[in-house]
């Protein structure tokens, strides 16, 4: 069991900074040598949204690295036969070796096709049917990112998985689910879950490791929190502040879960810093692969 202590701040904007430090050394040399890496994203606009935060933070942390980013934005609308004919044109290129779609598709596009489509060598954030499977399978060599990503955060503490009771609310093919994959291949006894799960407070508050990815803003308070717990808040979600604009929360009410957790990462400045992280690692590594490295 995981003693109580006064909440401690997991940051990760610092964990993913001094990553990056070795990130930038690799992807000088790349660079230096005429073959710099490149990630290719692609998003539907539309407009203000956890997608676009994410594709600026891409943007600026590329810029920062030294990575070659092409974002090729489709207007609002777009339909299914349209996006897979971008994907079918980055897939023939041979200067793009890694291929990302930003999350949410509009209604009517199949996520799952879509996914599927992305070469599976071009496949940089581990989210296409086979990579997944290869999770499960404990043979993948790129999970999803976010997962590792609250993987890692868990990891900067200290705290051993091993033999942990982790509870994880939200069971997303590409968040919820990977993670606990994870977590049970680090022999954590893992509990998966979901916002209309009966007793979630309850059955939350037996969390050695409480992982919240439901994307409910607001959705564990204190009362879901073992006193010294371990939480990695990986919920995202856009909403309105008392100024009117748009603010981005996490799952966890911050001020109330910090009163009783051990450690507790925040929305934003949390996850999403070292998701970016580790998706860009896997840009270097492609690119050093492809130069021969």
């Amino acid at each position: 069991m995981i003693a109580a202590m006064a909440a401690q701040i997991i940051d990760g904007k610092a964990l993913a900074e001094r990553a990056r430090e070795d990130l930038r050394a690799r992807a000088g040399v790349l660079r230096a040598a005429g073959t710099p890496a490149r990630l290719d994203a692609v998003l539907i606009n539309a407009g203000d949204n956890a997608a676009r935060v994410y594709a600026d933070n891409q943007a600026r942390t590329c810029d920062e690295i030294g990575i070659d980013y092409q974002l090729h934005e489709l207007p609002a609308g777009t339909d299914e036969p349209a996006l897979l004919g971008v994907i079918a044109r980055l897939n023939a290129d041979d200067a793009v070796s890694c291929i990302m779609v930003h999350m949410p598709l509009p209604e009517g596009v199949d996520e799952y096709r879509i996914k599927g489509r992305i070469e599976a060598d071009k496949d940089v954030e581990g989210v296409t049917p086979a990579s997944i499977g290869n999770v499960v399978f404990g043979r993948s060599m790129r999970a999803p990112c976010t997962a590792v990503a609250a993987l890692r955060l868990v990891e900067s503490t200290g705290v051993d998985v091993k033999g942990k009771r982790c509870v994880v609310v939200g069971a997303g093919p590409i968040v919820g689910r990977p993670i606990a994959v994870l977590l049970m291949q680090g022999e954590a006894t893992v509990v998966s879950c979901n916002e209309h799960t009966w007793g979630l407070a309850e059955l939350c508050r037996t969390a050695d490791i409480l992982i919240p990815a439901a994307g409910v803003p607001g959705l564990i308070g204190a009362d879901f929190v073992k006193p010294g717990a371990l939480v990695v808040d990986v919920g995202v979600s856009r909403v309105r502040g008392p100024d009117g604009k748009n603010m981005t929360v996490g799952d966890c009410r911050f001020d109330d879960v910090r009163e009783v957790a051990g450690w507790v990462s925040p929305v934003p400045g949390g996850v999403g810093p070292m998701t970016v992280t580790v998706l860009l690692t896997n840009v270097v590594e492609a690119g050093e692969r492809a130069a021969g490295g």
